[in-house]
């Protein structure tokens, strides 16, 4: 279907096309993963959620010295983060 959609974009949207045929077959590689794996994908729920505990944080901090000091501050919330993902409930199961 990708190499139909292609052909019919070369003539009117050559740049399109070109695009299209270089990065789209990367783009569908999660619809190679198992169905329920597909699921948690799909969205940018947990990026999303992390996003916003970010931006939470520093406006209570509102006001940085420096920029080593924010950079520690949302390193701190990563791995805070990280640790709860390797800890807690498993979101993405990766065993068949």
């Amino acid at each position: 279907m990708l190499k139909q959609a292609v052909q019919a974009w070369a003539t009117d949207a050559p740049k399109l096309a070109q695009w299209a045929e270089d990065n789209l077959p990367e783009g569908f590689t999660a619809f190679d993963s198992p169905h329920a794996q597909r699921m948690r994908l799909r969205t940018t729920n947990g990026l999303e959620r992390i996003n916003r505990e970010i931006k939470r944080r520093t406006r209570v901090a509102s006001i940085f010295p420096n920029t080593a000091s924010c950079l520690r501050l949302v390193s701190a919330l990563l791995a805070e983060c990280d640790e709860e993902w390797m800890t807690g409930k498993i979101y993405l199961n990766l065993q068949p």
